[in-house]
C-alpha cells in the first residue's frame, strides 16, 4: 500500500495538500508549481534567485505563481541552513520536490564551488529539513548526465554510474546517493528523477534551444559542438511535469518492487531512481532543421568539437516509468518546438529571448 499524501481525518474532507518546491522560480520549478496550484495544493516556493542567467526572467515566472493565494515564496539560498530550516517549520509539508541546483554542464568548468555550495551543501540542509518534516514522499532532481561514459543504450536506472564526466554530474549522483542514505536511516519514501534534455517555454536562456532560435532569428551564427554528431533525448516541459506529477503519487514501498528485474528500487530502503524520457532520441542537426522549418529561416552554422564534458548520445529507459506511473512522455521535437516559437512570438519573456 502506498504512503498517504494528505492528512484526512475520519468523517472529514481531506485538508487540502501541502508541498514545498525548491527552485520555483526556475524553468522546471516554475512549470510545476504552476500545476500544483492549479491541482488545488498549497505550495511554498523557495529559490536563491542567483543571477546565473537574468534574474529578470526568474521574477516574470514568480509574478505568475503570486497570482495564486495558495502560493507562498521565500528568498533563500539553500546554503543557509537557518532560514532553511524555518522555511520547513512554516510549510509543514505532505510532500517535497528538492529542484534547486546550480545547473549547467558547461559551467561547472568554470565555478565549480558554485555547485559544491548548492548542491552539495545546499541539498544537505534540503535533506536535514525533510528529516525533521517527515513528509509522505521526498523526490530530487538529478540528471541523466549521472549516466556519463556509459554507452549502452538506453540508459537505465539500474546501470552502474560511476563514471560521472562532469562537477555537475559528480554532484548530482552525489545528491542521490545522499538520499538513499537519509531513505535509509529515517524511513523516508524518496524518489531521484533524472531528467534528459528538457525544453519548452520559460526555459533556461543558457539551453540549447534558446540560443539556436535567437541566433536564427538574429542571422547570427549558432555554435553546433560534436560537429552535429551528437544525438538527445529531448523532453518537453509539460511532459516532464506529468512524470513528476504522476511519481509523486507513487512513493517508494520498501520491498514492493513493481518488476524484480528493472527496478531500480532499493534493497535497504523505501528509494529508487527513475528516468524521465521518451527513449526518441533525435539528431542535434535534425533538432535544428525542425527549428529553421517552424521559423522559416536557415541557420549560420558554426561547428565545433566536443567540449569538455559532453556525451555524444543520451536514450532514457522509459519502462519503469511506465510500470510506475502509466505513463510516457510523447511530445515530438516538431511540436514541442512549434509551441515555443509561438510562445516566444506572443511574449518573449517567456523564452528568454
Amino acid at each position: 500500500m502506498q504512503a498517504s499524501l494528505s492528512r484526512e481525518r475520519p468523517n472529514q474532507r481531506p485538508e487540502p495538500r501541502r508541498a514545498l518546491v525548491t527552485g520555483s522560480a526556475g524553468f522546471i520549478g516554475f512549470h510545476l508549481t504552476l500545476r500544483l496550484l492549479r491541482e488545488g495544493w498549497i505550495v511554498t516556493g523557495v529559490d536563491g534567485m542567483t543571477d546565473y542567467y537574468d534574474v529578470r526572467l526568474k521574477r516574470a515566472r514568480l509574478e505568475i505563481l503570486r497570482r495564486s493565494n495558495a502560493f507562498s515564496f521565500q528568498e533563500i539560498m539553500l546554503e543557509d541552513d537557518a532560514s532553511m530550516t524555518q522555511a520547513f517549520d512554516d510549510a509543514r509539508p505532505d510532500v517535497v520536490v528538492h529542484l534547486a541546483a546550480q545547473a549547467g554542464v558547461r559551467y561547472s568548468l568554470e565555478n565549480p564551488r558554485a555547485y559544491i555550495d548548492s548542491n552539495l551543501t545546499g541539498t544537505f540542509n534540503v535533506m536535514e529539513g525533510v528529516r525533521r518534516a517527515m513528509p509522505a514522499h521526498f523526490l530530487t532532481a538529478s540528471t541523466s548526465s549521472v549516466y556519463g561514459a556509459n554507452s549502452v543504450m538506453p540508459f537505465r536506472e539500474t546501470d552502474r554510474t560511476d563514471h560521472p564526466l562532469t562537477l555537475y554530474a559528480a554532484t548530482k549522483r552525489a545528491n542521490e546517493v545522499m538520499a538513499h542514505s537519509y531513505a535509509h536511516l529515517w524511513g523516508i519514501p524518496t524518489t531521484a528523477f533524472r531528467f534528459f534534455t528538457v525544453y519548452g517555454p520559460w526555459g533556461r536562456p543558457d539551453m540549447a534551444l534558446f540560443k539556436f532560435v535567437r541566433g536564427i532569428v538574429e542571422g547570427t551564427p549558432i555554435d553546433i559542438y560534436g560537429e552535429g554528431e551528437m544525438r538527445r533525448d529531448f523532453t518537453y516541459i509539460d511532459d516532464l511535469v506529468e512524470g513528476i506529477v504522476r511519481l509523486i503519487a507513487t512513493p517508494p514501498v520498501a520491498g514492493a518492487p513493481v518488476d524484480p528485474v528493472i527496478d531500480s528500487l532499493s534493497p535497504a530502503a523505501p528509494f529508487r531512481v527513475v528516468n524521465i524520457g521518451g527513449g526518441q532520441p533525435v539528431g542535434l542537426i535534425d533538432f535544428i532543421e525542425v527549428i529553421e522549418a517552424e521559423l522559416g529561416k536557415k541557420s549560420i552554422r558554426n561547428m565545433m568539437p566536443m567540449q569538455k564534458g559532453d556525451v555524444r548520445e543520451t536514450v532514457a529507459s522509459a519502462e519503469l516509468l511506465e510500470l510506475l506511473t502509466g505513463y510516457t512522455p510523447a511530445t515530438g521535437v516538431k511540436q514541442g518546438v512549434k509551441t515555443f516559437v509561438v510562445s516566444a512570438a506572443s511574449a518573449p519573456c517567456r523564452s528568454g529571448l
